[in-house]
């Protein structure tokens, strides 16, 4: 006999098997601290683990992937959104040089698609395990009425530490130092409402379409998964503060860790934005301005270091997988100089 809650559109048989078809990817990302297994009401992380630190603080951030999820949804991919969510929770967390602890999610869909579930979260999980997170707990929400049987989103929360001593940010920010720009793997998790509004103008079909500049279909390029860069950069020593390149752009995001009294001046030539950007620009004839004040350009994180720490930071970087530049200096403010300037300096 059919159920009257299953009547109303909630399926909790279809989300009992999500969870069993979620937990062997859960459990890669287990670490020392975790108690318990999922299923219960709430995770469990031992704070034992902090008595090594002098003075603990802890950090916390919480996001979501935003319009993205349309594109998975089209596409019918779904196991790659995970690194987008994850990449928008820890690697704010990182800028302050806390080390990201463990991640919760939460997924609100139309109607239970337990594969699809699982897809999602395997992703998260491959995304957590790669930077030594935990998976500690999530839901997964059935709103039928509110949402379409094939609609989603989602969403989640992390939490780091730092010690006291060691929190990176703008107090430690001094003229000479040196912006070094970690490349982007294209657009990321940010702007997609311009970027659907303007290259999807005349319907999903231009999904499939195959792109030269891109050498790749347009809906291969927009699912790109966003880079994570978090267990990478907390490897580098020496820096003074970092910024996450996310929505706003480069100017806007980098201006949170320059303090009053310095300005960063980049410098565009430096770098060519990949041919996504242009795209999305010459689609919708955007003004320069509007365009990096809106997508990462290239760039999806800013570290702030000495001058004497650049080439190890390149090298450990390098080593990496990650590719850097110079792509600027900060410098003594004069007059009413705005915290980050851009110039086209081709010298």
């Amino acid at each position: 006999m059919t159920s009257a809650y299953a009547q109303a559109g909630v399926d909790i048989e279809a989300g009992d098997r999500a969870v069993e078809l979620m937990k062997a990817s859960i459990a890669k990302t287990r670490r020392p601290e975790v108690l318990g297994g999922i299923g219960g009401f709430a995770g469990l992380f031992d704070a034992a683990a902090l008595a090594k630190y002098r003075h603990p603080l802890l950090a916390t951030s919480t996001d979501g992937v935003g319009t993205k999820v349309d594109i998975a949804r089209k596409l019918g991919v779904y196991d790659t959104i995970g690194y987008d969510l994850v990449g928008m929770l820890i690697d704010d967390l990182v800028v302050v040089g806390a080390e990201p602890l463990f991640v919760t999610d939460y997924i609100a869909c139309g109607k239970v698609y337990p594969e699809r579930i699982a897809a999602i979260v395997s992703g998260i999980a491959s995304a957590c395990a790669d930077h030594n997170v935990a998976l500690l707990g999530g839901e997964t929400a059935e709103h039928p009425g509110l949402l379409g049987p094939d609609e989603f989103d989602i969403a989640g929360a992390t939490t780091g530490v730092v010690e006291a001593d060691e929190l990176l940010g703008p107090e430690r920010v001094v003229a000479g130092d040196v912006a070094l720009a970690l490349a982007s793997s294209g657009l990321h998790s940010n702007g997609y409402s311009l970027v659907r509004h303007v290259l999807l103008a005349d319907g999903d079909a231009a999904l499939a379409r195959y792109v030269p500049e891109l050498g790749r279909t347009l809906g291969e390029e927009l699912l790109e998964p966003t880079k994570v860069y978090a267990a990478d950069v907390l490897a580098v020593s020496g820096v003074h503060a970092m910024s996450h390149i996310t929505g706003g752009g480069l100017a806007n995001n980098l201006a949170r860790v320059i303090p009053d009294g310095l300005t960063a001046v980049l410098n565009r030539a430096t770098w060519t934005p990949p041919a996504i950007f242009q795209l999305v620009q010459e689609a919708g004839n955007i003004p320069q301005p509007d365009i990096e004040a809106t997508l990462n350009m290239g760039v999806g994180m800013v570290l702030l270091l000495p001058e004497a720490e650049v080439a190890a930071a390149q090298a450990v970087l390098q080593a990496r997988g990650i590719d850097s530049w110079r792509c600027g200096v900060v410098e003594s403010a004069l007059g009413d100089a705005p915290r980050v300037t851009l110039v086209n300096d081709h010298v």
